[in-house]
């Protein structure tokens, strides 16, 4: 299992010393979707005396064709007893199918490293530190076993983290199909991203049978079918009351109407009892 950093990833190499093997690596670890590991060669790499240092990018050839990794990345190794004596170089590096290793052969001279009280072994353990920027990423990124763009990285890690569950009872190995269904997903919730209005009832009887497909391929998504029928249930409650409001609506026009013709009454009783109420002129009784 890999383990997730932000950018820091650290390993520590221990009987650095006793190493025999020509070259070691470190765990794997995950930066924004992309998986790496630190590749070390203790005796150096075509070189000697020196201790050779590489960023990789594992399992590569699994990868979409085209993948591209625009990288700033910072290999250090530390001095344990003052880190302003730690050694540390920087590069800038497009990996890609024809370059997933890059680094630097002379990272720092074993002389540097076994030096007594040099600081860089503590208890027979050299302790490494990388540090990476991903610029950008072209082509599709795996997470969890799906290839997705770049773009929707973060949110698929989002929803990892929430919801651990959602994937683990798939088991579908075919990376294209995996990949189908994850969009289908995406698809799903980015439609439950409007407001209820703009849901149509085409739209939620669609979602129901994406939900139930997703659901036979082994995705668990409990919380996503609890939130579709909350939207569903909002439509229901906003038609009734879209419903409600027009019944008002008329029966306030229709009681506009009769206040209105009950003031035309009135003003004809007023106007009729001012006419009663008027003394008879001289004009008029001579008439």
């Amino acid at each position: 299992m890999e383990k997730k950093v932000d950018k820091k990833f650290t390993w520590v190499i221990k009987d650095f010393s006793s190493l025999q093997s020509e070259k070691i690596f470190s765990d794997k670890f995950v930066v924004s979707g992309c998986k790496w590991y630190i590749s070390a060669y203790p005796k150096g790499y075509k070189v000697g005396n020196f201790l050779s240092l590489y960023l990789e990018v594992p399992d590569y050839g699994s990868l979409p064709s085209g993948w591209r990794r625009n990288t700033r990345y910072r290999l250090i190794v530390v001095n344990q007893r003052s880190e302003k004596l730690s050694r540390q170089l920087e590069v800038k590096h497009w990996f890609d199918e024809k370059s997933c290793s890059w680094g630097f052969p002379y990272m720092l001279s074993l002389g540097e490293i076994h030096a007594k009280d040099g600081g860089f072994l503590v208890n027979g353990e050299l302790k490494i530190v990388v540090e990476i920027d991903l610029l950008e990423i072209i082509g599709k990124v795996e997470v969890n076993g799906f290839h997705l763009l770049s773009s929707q990285v973060e949110y698929v890690s989002r929803m990892f983290e929430k919801h651990p569950e959602t994937v683990s009872e798939v088991h579908l190995k075919n990376p294209n199909i995996r990949t189908g269904y994850m969009t289908l997903l995406l698809s799903l919730i980015d439609t439950f991203r409007q407001s209820p209005q703009e849901i149509h009832t085409d739209d939620l009887d669609e979602a129901h049978y994406a939900l139930e497909c997703l659901t036979d391929a082994g995705f668990k998504l409990d919380w996503l079918e609890k939130k579709i029928f909350q939207v569903s249930e909002m439509k229901e409650k906003a038609k009734d009351g879209e419903i409600r409001r027009q019944e008002i609506e008329t029966e306030l026009k229709d009681l506009k109407q009769k206040c209105s013709d009950v003031e035309a009454q009135l003003e004809k009783e007023k106007s009729k009892e001012l006419a009663a109420k008027t003394p008879i002129s001289f004009d008029d009784i001579i008439e």
